[in-house]
């Protein structure tokens, strides 16, 4: 078996999502020099930090917290790019259990009855073959031993892709329209909606506006970036 892993090593190393120098043992998606430069938030408050702060005067949001920050060059910026448009999907299960570990130990989210991902068009999920936050959210509900509920909120609108629009034309994006299919099962819930980066809101806000059409459900976020 071991003879087995080295010659797999050999003629498929394992390599940084960040860097493409070769992982060596007990190094995972990234290498130990690249994880100790990725900018943490170390938002140690889950209900006053930056995230909420954009919600405010929005829509009401119980917790929010990002494990990064993404700027416009950089490690957190080449990874979500990464796990969005070239398929690597393992950087949504590196980032699910590293802030599932988190989480998982203070109990800030403890209250929290089900995980949902921002969907994306079904046009587009179909053209890239995958939701980027799916495997991330699936890392979550291991950790927080939380259901993960996919197809419940779906997007019905495929608007053009965030990363090509201007901040001010992302705040105004409310144009994009969600459809809770079960208005019941979230009745008197803690909806924890996921998504990879949050820049102006506008997307997640949208998705909590519908989900507030339930009765009594109150709402909290989670990415695995802010945008600064």
């Amino acid at each position: 078996m071991e003879l087995l892993k080295d010659l797999r090593a050999l003629f498929y190393p394992r390599i940084c999502a960040n860097c493409s120098q070769q992982l060596i043992q007990n190094e995972s998606i990234i290498c130990t020099f690249c994880r100790h430069d990725l900018p943490l938030t170390h938002f140690q408050s889950y209900t006053k930090n930056k995230i909420n702060a954009i919600f405010y005067g929005r829509v009401t949001i119980e917790k929010a917290f990002a494990l990064l920050f993404l700027r416009k060059k950089g490690i957190t910026k080449n990874l979500i790019h990464k796990l969005k448009y070239q398929g690597t999907e393992e950087i949504g299960i590196f980032f699910g259990n590293w802030i599932g570990e988190i989480l998982s130990e203070n109990e800030e989210f403890s209250t929290v009855d089900f995980i949902l991902p921002v969907p994306i068009h079904a046009k587009k999920q179909k053209i890239r073959g995958y939701n980027q936050v799916t495997k991330f959210g699936k890392c979550l509900q291991r950790h927080l031993k939380t259901p993960f509920l996919e197809n419940v909120l779906v997007r019905k609108s495929a608007n053009t892709t965030q990363t090509f629009k201007s901040r001010f034309e992302r705040f105004n994006d409310l144009d994009t329209k969600f459809s809770l299919l079960n208005f019941t099962i979230f009745k008197d819930k803690h909806v924890l909606i996921i998504d990879d980066v949050v820049t102006t809101g506008a997307t997640l806000e949208a998705c909590a506006l519908e989900l507030l059409k339930t009765s009594g459900i109150r709402i909290s976020i989670l990415t695995m970036a802010y945008t600064e």
